[in-house]
């Protein structure tokens, strides 16, 4: 099992890697759907606590349509990231009428693979009106990876997508499941979609101070553990679904 903590600050990497998280998103402002975080904060995250640091690109909140001159501070973001260690940078690009800009997804691709690091398309994926057409089209963009629901709420109520992207993707591109997941709820979706790569974000709130909950990540640490010979036996369960 591979599993990403979802880090809105420095104060959640810290609480996330106290709880055994070897691996994190980093972000801010996760009342907008996150953006970009400060260069400190990434700093930080990959020199001093020596996180796997993937790090959000998203220079606002809002839609996922984004114009050439906020393009030009995504690819600075891009390599700003990359320049401080940060392992991999989380994206996404849609057109007005829902579907992958293929245009600029190969853009920042290009940027990535210049500064050396991965690429995961993040839940913008879940708003594509159709996700088997966008699926091929960030596969055939070079993304490594994509954060989805499975086009659901939550990644429960979105598992036979989940398992038909999976699927499709044929170990083309990596699968993360996001969005609801828990440490109740992390093994019986894992048995019911054979995804290796979940994606939590495992938060509390302390008058007002919403951060990761490190109690919540060392639980949901020692439940994702205990299993790490499923994901090969259930995908070849799930080949024939």
């Amino acid at each position: 099992m591979h599993v990403e903590i979802c880090c809105n600050s420095v104060l959640s990497a810290r609480n996330a890697k106290a709880g055994g998280a070897y691996r994190i998103e980093l972000c801010q402002a996760l009342g907008e759907g996150g953006t970009t975080p400060s260069a400190a904060a990434i700093e930080y995250c990959v020199q001093k606590l020596n996180l796997q640091t993937r790090v959000l690109i998203r220079p606002r909140g809002g839609n996922f349509v984004y114009d050439d001159e906020e393009m030009e501070v995504i690819l600075n973001d891009i390599e700003i990231a990359s320049s401080l260690g940060a392992h991999a940078v989380v994206f996404g690009f849609l057109t007005p009428e829902g579907d992958i800009d293929m245009y600029k997804t190969r853009m920042a691709v290009e940027k990535a693979i210049e500064c050396g690091v991965g690429v995961t398309f993040h839940r913008a994926f879940d708003e594509c009106r159709n996700p088997h057409e966008a699926l091929e089209q960030i596969i055939e963009c070079g993304c490594n990876k994509v954060l989805t629901s499975g086009c659901a709420p939550t990644a429960w109520e979105g598992r036979e997508m989940l398992i038909s992207l999976q699927k499709q993707a044929d170990r083309r591109i990596g699968i993360i499941a996001a969005s609801g997941i828990t440490a109740d709820n992390v093994h019986q979706l894992v048995w019911n979609t054979g995804l290796y790569e979940v994606h939590a974000s495992l938060k509390h709130n302390v008058n007002g101070l919403i951060c990761t909950d490190t109690d919540q990540v060392r639980e949901f640490m020692y439940i994702t553990d205990d299993f790490p010979n499923y994901p090969l036996f259930y995908f070849r369960r799930n080949e024939d679904l």
